[in-house]
Parts: structure tokens; sequence; C-alpha cells
């Protein structure tokens, strides 16, 4: 077991080699970037004075933008001196913010993070017990309702829903239980520990539901069919012959091995502060993970993007690797070489 840890381990430092070398190749030839954003924002301010916006700037004046944002450099040159800095945990200024890349990503982790670990934990904490419940009442009323609803979640976007939640549940059209937008109210800052608590909460609540609704269909159906492929299997037979009733062996077997499937999914844990999900945040006015991924991305912000695409593949990897370890828990029968 520890040998293979550490296989996987060293193998992840060629493996992010690789995907930087992919990742900032790609970054630094597609057009539109720094150099060229600068030249556009001087081209259009000369423009918006009358002048020609074509003899607005020299190349001499184009050579020093280069130099500024470090393009006067071969490109292998760039990602050297890139990766080198990314070594001593330094991964550059962000172009768009004007602040340390870095200090960009971590001021969305608190919102990203509440959503990604919440809605994680209650998945599997309701999810487990649902599915196992369906399983047991196999093509009951119960089970069917309960599907027809779970397929429902799944199939609807997370941002048409959360277009609903706001119809229905807030601003007031139909009922007014929940805020339109926002993560906390305008007066915050002046509520008491259990006041910001609260309102916090109260903001959430919509998004998390939208946030959870496909994963929580998922989980629970995978949970219930994973069951359902164990309960005729041979050991469970041999446990019912040794006196064990149905419930019983269930518990003490068949749960166990069902758990197998959902193990895979737990990995995830390792990246939910980088999940995101763009069109809900934007229905309800948040800025996380899921925005900055985007206007980094359209503002061509680089050093952002390569360090959100750097720590998520690192953490990703440590979550498959987690999931294997998790395995080996679930079921010790299961050796890893």
């Amino acid at each position: 077991m520890q040998a293979y840890l550490l296989r996987r381990l060293l193998l992840m430092v060629p493996t992010l080699f690789g995907i930087s070398i992919v990742c900032f190749a790609l970054t630094q030839f597609v057009p539109g970037g720094p150099v060229e954003q600068m030249i556009s924002r001087i081209q259009q301010a000369a423009s918006d004075k009358g002048r020609d916006a074509s003899k607005s700037i020299s190349p001499e004046e184009v050579e020093n933008i280069k130099r500024h944002y470090g393009f006067d450099q071969p490109v292998h040159v760039r990602y050297l001196r890139w990766a080198g800095k990314l070594l001593r945990l330094d991964m550059g200024m962000s172009y768009a913010y004007g602040e340390p890349a870095w200090d960009v990503i971590r001021s969305k982790f608190p919102v990203s993070l509440f959503f990604g670990l919440t809605s994680f934990l209650l998945s599997y904490l309701i999810c487990i017990p649902l599915g196992l419940y369906k399983a047991l009442r196999h093509r009951s009323a119960f089970d069917t309702l309960s599907s027809a609803a779970l397929f429902a979640g799944y199939v609807v976007p997370g941002f048409a829903l959360g277009v609903l939640l706001l119809t229905f549940l807030a601003g007031g059209s139909y009922l007014d239980w929940f805020p339109l937008a926002g993560i906390v109210s305008d007066d915050w800052e002046s509520y008491g520990l259990w006041g910001k608590t609260t309102d916090f909460l109260w903001h959430m609540t919509l998004p998390l539901l939208c946030y959870m609704a496909g994963e929580f269909a998922f989980l629970t159906l995978l949970m219930k069919n994973s069951l359902l492929e164990e309960m005729p299997k041979d050991y469970m037979r041999t446990a019912l012959l040794q006196g064990m009733t149905f419930r019983q062996a269930v518990w003490k077997h068949a749960l166990r091995n069902a758990l197998i499937p959902l193990a895979t999914r737990a990995g995830e844990i390792f990246t939910l502060m980088f999940a995101g999900a763009l069109l809900i945040e934007k229905v309800f006015d948040i800025d996380g993970m899921g925005l900055l991924v985007y206007n980094s991305i359209e503002n061509r912000d680089y050093n952002v993007v390569l360090g959100i695409i750097i720590l998520s593949s690192f953490l990703a990897m440590l979550g498959r690797l987690f999931s294997d370890v998790l395995y080996v828990w679930i079921d010790p029968r299961i050796r890893l070489k």
C-alpha cells in the first residue's frame, strides 16, 4: 500500500509538468492576449479623441508593452520563468485585477468552498440512506414517486431551477421567503454572530439547492442501483442461509459493497474550492469561482487561468488517490499494486 501511494505521488510530478506545458503553450498562442488588449485600449482612446488610431502607437511602444508583460522573450523562456516562479509558490500578477494571481483566486474560496463542501456533505448524508431505503422499497409507491422527483431534478439545469425558485419563492411575485440576490444583506456588518450566520444561510439556501439538484439525484440513484445489484449475489444467499434476516444481510454485507461506486465521487472533495457553476452564480449574483474562471478566460488573464488549472489538476489527482484509499477502507479485499 505504501509503495503504491509513493508511486502515485511521484507520478504526479511529470503529469503536472505535462499539463503545465500544454496549458501554458495554449495560453501564449491564443489571440487577444494582454499585449493586444493594451494596444486596443490605446488605439480606442486615440480614436475617441479624433486621432488616427493606426498611428497612435509606435513600434517602440509596442515593444515596451511586450517587455512589460514578458512577451518579448521566446515562449520557452517565458515558460521557464513562469515555472520557476510557480516552484516558489508565486503565480505571477493578474493582468485584469492588478493583484497577485493567488490573492485573486483565494478571494473566491469562501463562497465556492461553502457551496461545494456543503452540497457534498449533504448529498452523501442524505443520498446514501435514501438510496438504501429506495432499494429496500423497490417498485413501491414511494420509490416510484421519489424516482420521478429525482429524474426531474437531474434533467432540469441548475440555472433554470434557480430562475423558478426566484420566481416563486423570492422577490414577492408569489412568495417573499428568500432574498433575490447576493450572499448577505446590505446591513450584514451590523448584525451579531447569530444574525450574521442566519442571514448568510438565508441567502445561500436557494443557490445551494440548485448546486445540489443534479448531484443529489445522481448519487441517490447510483446508491439504489448499486445496492440492487448486490442483493441477489451468492454471498447474500449464504448470509440468509446462516440465519441472518434480509435487513441484517444488507446492512452487514451488501451495503459495504454497494458503497464502492460512490467512493469514486468522494475524491471530488479535494476540488470543491474550485467548483463553480457560472450560470447559477449569474442568476443569484454570486461572485464565486465559476465567474472568476469565465472572466479570466474572457479577459485572457493567463496567470489566473494557469493558477486555477494547476491547482485544480493537482487536487484532482489527490482526489483520485483518496478514492483508491477509500476503496481499500470500504473493501479490505482490494489490493492496490
